[in-house]
């Protein structure tokens, strides 16, 4: 927290950004994760994608899965909206996860077969149902096509849309119905696998825009469509099915 928005950034191959606190959060949290857990290996972020794919490949008996900070564009330019996540994966599914917000110090946790929580209090899908035409959306609309970004720019089927920048809090802040429905074209493991995880312990609902599992057991970039009521899920789903060459897409 004390580099918030003070801090020097650089930028990865891809573009994005990188700074001194990505860098020593992994390191922290590696090195503290090893204390306590030698036999499970560790796949951070910021780690190169060659040893994250030879950490993945070889970790079957169990694979610490890190963000150190998952948004950092908002933490480098003083928005208050990221996060840390972490996700333990047992035969490459995840089985705990966590995703911490220190400005609004929130933790949520899930633990599969178990529940999901936030600072302590239980998370569940009992909430009222709502038609998605009055749903808050949250889009991530430069990843995806040009058609279905512009028909969600055009002709919305929900009331009102946001996009937060932090994959992993947006799963946590949609497992808490703080908003209704989401769809995201393409996050990396590390974003999605605390979140999704927390999310389905809640009773939420989350699928790929071709309907699969997103937490596959694959080291790979996954869409996203999810929404906490089964029912909006449905008609979510239902609105994004008129758009077969989005479908066809992991």
């Amino acid at each position: 927290m004390p580099r918030f928005a003070e801090v020097t950034r650089t930028h990865k191959a891809d573009g994005s950004i990188v700074t001194a606190a990505d860098l020593s959060m992994q390191k922290r949290v590696a090195d503290a994760l090893n204390q306590s857990w030698p036999e499970y290996g560790f796949l951070g972020e910021e780690m190169p994608h060659d040893q994250q794919q030879q950490v993945w490949d070889e970790g079957a008996s169990g694979v610490w899965c890190l963000d150190p900070l998952d948004g950092t564009s908002n933490f480098a330019s003083g928005i208050p909206f990221f996060s840390v996540a972490l996700a333990l994966f047992i035969n490459q599914q995840p089985v705990l996860g966590l995703v911490y917000d220190p400005v609004r110090e929130e933790c949520f946790s899930a633990e599969k077969g178990v529940g999901a929580w936030l600072n302590g209090n239980r998370l569940t899908s009992d909430v009222p149902s709502l038609p998605l035409k009055r749903a808050i959306g949250v889009v991530d609309f430069k990843r995806l096509t040009k058609q279905l970004g512009r028909s969600l720019g055009e002709s919305p089927p929900y009331g009102s849309q946001r996009n937060f920048g932090s994959s992993a809090l947006e799963w946590c802040w949609l497992a808490a119905d703080r908003f209704h429905v989401y769809v995201h074209g393409g996050q990396k493991l590390w974003d999605y696998a605390a979140g999704s995880l927390i999310l389905a312990e809640a009773g939420g609902h989350a699928l790929t825009l071709n309907g699969e599992t997103v937490a596959c057991g694959r080291f790979s970039s996954r869409s996203v469509v999810a929404a906490l009521d089964e029912e909006l899920f449905k008609e979510w789903r239902g609105w994004l099915e008129q758009f077969p060459d989005e479908t066809g897409s992991v």
